[in-house]
């Protein structure tokens, strides 16, 4: 490394962070980049560790240590201490196909597994300096949007344009393969598009990226539904190869009494929706605090319950106040998790510690308090004389062993139930899967969970010449993980049509 003392010398220290009393006023990103000064000084803090954990993408009690991309993390920290991001563009691009979409949503599995984390408690910015990086890739023309000097003259359908979609995609077109991505929705992106809220993701930067990979050679085709616009028969007619990356998008459903009240809604939809007026009013905020014309109406002056304590869940919470929300409630299943790594949570496995993200952060500056409530579920839906949500009736949950399988299950305590105020609720808990629509049209196997099932570390599926990555075959996960299959599948399908393959 070119400071082998930087750890000692510099503190860790990120881009700067729009207040809240002023990021609720707007979708725009509120996370700013730090300059290239700052970086370098930041970068200059990674230790060169002889095991660099940062790297390594493994599986420790269930969980992922480290980048599962296996970016050359302290390589490319090396290459910003020396203010050379061309060459540390290029040496990210070894491994990370589209960095711009983790520097912004990725929860930095890099830095919870950093050695001058462990040390002092400080990990290294890794995720601070690849957004550098790339957005100066970016600006200094050096992301080309390059058609292959040669083509192989085969043909690979991509189905679905999320992170895995967008990465099978790129990386097979860069290999000289002609692919056509298939989009049921009205523009590209899949989850980064209508599953992450602008706040978080610019949608302008899924555009960009677009752009250039149309540039490149790669055909997109939206509003064609695979499975019902057009036929597994027919895809498998025209491509050489079928790649299914439509997601995990099958919802967890809260089957209570009352379900059917008016005013609940799956809390993917209510983002897509909301992103959608961002994207159709070509990002006039006002136009979208205007709108009267949502399915679930105006918020403004209503009382918001969230169901899920999780990334999504903090999203809709943070949704809820821009639009105008009195008051809004989140419901966390688990326990409160501790302030501090516990004896049985050491290093570096990811720590199980509280996080307070953006909307929780939001929700304490406009109504006073934390809006999560643990160890707690939702007993009952109340609703008025019209069938309209007015209310929830909650109840505490308990960890018990079950007594057929000894395993901990969460129970009920009775007589802890206690009825809030609700006219809109959010469920935010989780996916079961990809819906079984489109693996029913190919006809491939899945599992009970409805995930495509492949052989282990491997990516074709029980259909000869059809393929799948992403959430659609490893269940719901993070962004960086989508991409890491996408890479993976696409080495695959390009080893099945060559023979071999150099990506």
């Amino acid at each position: 490394m070119g400071k082998a003392t930087g750890f000692l010398e510099y503190e860790r220290e990120v881009g700067a962070v729009t207040a809240p009393a002023d990021r609720i006023k707007n979708f725009d990103e509120f996370h700013k980049s730090l300059s290239l000064e700052k970086a370098k000084k930041q970068a200059a803090r990674c230790m060169s560790c002889g095991v660099p954990f940062c790297q390594a993408g493994v599986m420790i009690s269930g969980m992922a240590s480290g980048c599962p991309l296996h970016n050359l993390v302290p390589e490319t920290n090396d290459l910003v201490y020396r203010g050379t991001l061309e060459e540390a563009y290029k040496r990210l691009s070894v491994t990370h196909p589209l960095p711009e979409f983790t520097s912004r949503v990725c929860p930095a599995l890099c830095e919870a597994a950093c050695t001058c984390g462990h040390v002092n408690d400080e990990p290294v910015t890794t995720k601070e300096n690849e957004r550098l990086i790339i957005e100066y890739a970016f600006e200094h023309g050096l992301v080309e949007g390059k058609e292959p000097s040669v083509r192989t003259g085969k043909k690979v359908a991509v189905i679905g344009s999320g992170p895995s979609g967008l990465a099978v995609a790129k990386l097979l077109n860069q290999r000289g393969h002609l692919v056509t991505v298939f989009e049921r929705s009205d523009r590209v992106g899949g989850l980064l598009r209508y599953g992450i809220p602008n706040m978080k993701l610019d949608k302008r930067v899924i555009d960009r990226r677009v752009k250039l990979m149309e540039k490149s050679g790669i055909t997109f085709k939206c509003n064609v539904n695979v499975g019902k616009d057009i036929t597994a028969e027919e895809l498998l007619n025209e491509f050489d190869r079928v790649v299914l990356c439509c997601g995990a998008s099958n919802p967890r459903d809260i089957k209570a009494p009352g379900r059917d009240a008016k005013g609940i809604y799956f809390a993917v939809d209510f983002l897509k929706e909301v992103t959608k007026k961002i994207c159709d009013n070509d990002h006039d905020y006002s136009k979208v605090f205007a709108a009267k014309d949502f399915s679930f109406g105006s918020l403004s002056g209503k009382n918001a319950v969230v169901i899920g304590g999780g990334d999504t869940g903090n999203d809709c919470v943070g949704t809820c106040i821009r639009l105008g929300a009195k008051n809004v409630t989140q419901l966390e299943m688990m326990p409160k998790p501790a302030e501090t790594r516990l004896d049985s949570n050491p290093w570096p496995e990811w720590p199980k510690v509280l996080k307070t993200d953006y909307g929780q952060e939001e929700a304490i500056f406009k109504f006073g308090q934390d809006p999560r409530i643990y160890q707690t579920t939702v007993k009952e839906f109340k609703k008025d004389a019209k069938g309209n949500l007015c209310g929830i009736v909650t109840v505490k949950l308990e960890s018990k062993p079950d007594k057929a399988t000894g395993r901990m299950v969460m129970e009920q305590i009775k007589g802890s139930e206690e009825e809030i105020s609700a006219d809109i609720v959010l469920i935010a808990a989780g996916f079961l899967g990809s819906e079984l629509y489109v693996t029913d049209a190919f006809n491939v196997e899945c599992n009970a969970r409805t995930n495509v099932n492949t052989a282990p570390g491997k990516y074709e599926t029980s259909v000869k010449r059809v393929f799948t990555a992403g959430d659609m075959h490893r269940g719901q996960s993070l962004v960086v993980w989508a991409l890491a299959e996408g890479r993976e599948c696409a080495k695959a399908v390009d080893e099945s049509l060559m023979g071999y393959s150099n990506l």
